[in-house]
C-alpha cells in the first residue's frame, strides 16, 4: 500500500471501541496514523486506563473539550480540530459514529482540502429528536468515503441523494472489535467472580438516554417491566448504572425494585464479559443490541425506534419501548428464540477493507 497517513478523530468510549480494530489493523501494515481525542467525555478512566486496557496507544493529541451544552462542545472541537489538521497534514480522517466529535471532525475537514472517512455511515432512527441522528446525517453528506455496515444503510444513503461512489459498504468495525476485545476480556476480566454471578444465569440491564430516563414516569415503566420479566423468569438483572441515570434515580426519588441489582459503571472489558454470559440483555443502547447481535444474546430494545433494524430482521432483537406489559411481553418471545441468527455487520474484515480502500482511492487520485 502506498503511504497513507491517516488521523482518527473519536471522543467517547464507543468510538474509541469501534475505532480500535482499525487503528491496530494500521499497526500490522506500518500505516502512520496519529490520534486526535476531544476530550468530549474527558476522565482518566477514559484517557489513560481504558486506552491501557484495550492495549491502545495514547492518544498524540488531546483537547479536553469536556462536556457542555452542544453548541459550546462542537464549536471548541470545531476550532481544535481545524488547528491540529492543519498542523498534522493528513493524507484522509476518519470518524465514526454519530457524537459530537463525529459532527465537529466532518464539518471541520469539509472546509479543508483533507477528505474525511465516516466508518458506520447511513443509520438511520428517523427520530430527529435525537441528536444523534442529526449528527450521523450531517457527517454522511459532507463525507467524503462513507463506509456502511449493512445494505440497509447503503440504501438510506442512496435515498437521500448520496452518489454511489461514495458509498462503500464494508460490514461494522463492531464485529472485529468484539471478536479482538472477547479474548482480552477473558483473559483479563474477574468480574463474574467478584459479583458471584454464574453464566447464563443473569440477565443485564442499560438503561441511560435522555428520553427514558429524563422522564420519571417513562423511566419507572421502565423498571417496572424489567421488573415483572426478572419475577417471571426468575432471573436477577444486572445493571451497572450510567452516572446521568443515577441522578436523575436521586432527582425523583425513584426506587430501583429488589430483583434489580445496581451495580457501579463496569469498564468495557467487564462489561463485555457480563454481556456474553448472560441469558437476556435489555438496553436502550444502539452498540449494546449490535455487540447482543453478534455475540448471540436474545436482546429487548427500551426504545420505541432503532437505527439498527437488522437485528429485528434476524430475530436477534424486539423492540419494547418502555411499557411494562410490552417488556414482558418480548421478553418472553426472546428468551424462548433459538440463538442461531445470522449475523449481519458482516465477517471481522471491516478494518482491513476500510484500508483497502482508502488505499486505492488516494493513489488513484495521486
Amino acid at each position: 500500500m502506498i503511504d497513507l497517513k491517516i488521523t482518527f478523530v473519536l471522543g467517547t468510549r464507543p468510538e474509541i471501541i469501534k475505532l480500535a480494530p482499525v487503528i491496530r489493523c494500521c499497526d500490522r501494515r506500518d500505516i502512520p496514523y496519529s490520534i486526535l481525542h476531544t476530550g468530549q467525555h474527558y476522565s482518566d478512566a477514559l484517557d489513560t486506563v481504558f486506552f491501557d486496557q484495550l492495549e491502545l496507544p495514547a492518544p498524540d493529541y488531546n483537547l479536553e473539550v469536556g462536556s457542555g451544552r452542544h453548541g459550546k462542545q462542537t464549536a471548541a472541537m470545531l476550532a481544535g480540530i481545524e488547528e491540529i489538521i492543519l498542523e498534522d497534514k493528513p493524507a484522509v480522517v476518519l470518524v465514526q459514529g454519530d457524537t459530537n466529535s463525529v459532527l465537529a471532525g466532518a464539518l471541520a475537514l469539509s472546509k479543508l482540502d483533507i477528505p474525511v472517512g465516516h466508518i458506520e455511515a447511513g443509520l438511520r432512527s428517523f427520530d430527529r429528536d435525537m441528536p444523534e441522528e442529526t449528527n450521523r446525517v450531517v457527517a454522511d453528506h459532507v463525507g467524503d468515503y462513507l463506509f456502511a455496515p449493512t445494505e440497509h444503510s447503503q440504501e438510506y444513503l442512496r435515498d437521500e441523494g448520496i452518489d454511489d461512489d461514495r458509498i462503500y459498504v464494508t460490514g461494522n468495525t463492531i464485529v472485529d472489535a468484539v471478536h479482538q476485545h472477547r479474548e482480552l476480556a477473558a483473559e483479563k476480566s474477574t468480574i463474574l467472580q467478584d459479583l458471584a454471578l454464574q453464566t447464563t444465569e443473569f440477565g443485564l440491564l442499560t438503561a441511560h438516554r435522555a428520553e427514558n430516563v429524563d422522564d420519571p414516569e417513562r423511566f419507572e415503566n421502565l423498571l417496572e417491566g424489567v421488573r415483572r420479566v426478572a419475577v417471571t423468569h426468575d432471573l436477577e438483572l444486572i445493571y451497572p448504572i450510567h452516572p446521568r441515570a443515577q441522578d436523575r434515580l436521586d432527582e425523583f426519588n425513584i426506587a430501583v425494585p429488589d430483583k434489580i441489582r445496581v451495580v457501579d459503571p463496569q469498564d468495557y472489558l467487564d462489561f463485555l464479559q457480563l454481556e456474553a454470559n448472560a441469558e437476556l440483555v435489555l438496553t436502550d443502547s444502539g452498540g449494546v443490541q449490535e455487540e447482543a447481535c453478534i455475540l448471540r444474546v436474545p436482546c429487548v430494545t427500551l426504545r420505541d425506534n432503532t437505527e439498527r433494524p437488522e437485528t429485528l430482521e434476524v430475530g436477534a432483537n424486539q423492540l419494547a419501548g418502555t411499557e411494562p406489559e410490552r417488556i414482558a411481553a418480548s421478553s418472553k418471545q426472546m428468551l424462548m428464540t433459538q440463538q442461531e441468527w445470522t449475523n449481519p455487520f458482516g465477517n471481522g474484515s471491516t478494518a482491513e477493507q476500510i484500508l483497502e480502500i482508502l488505499g486505492k482511492e488516494t493513489e488513484a487520485h495521486l
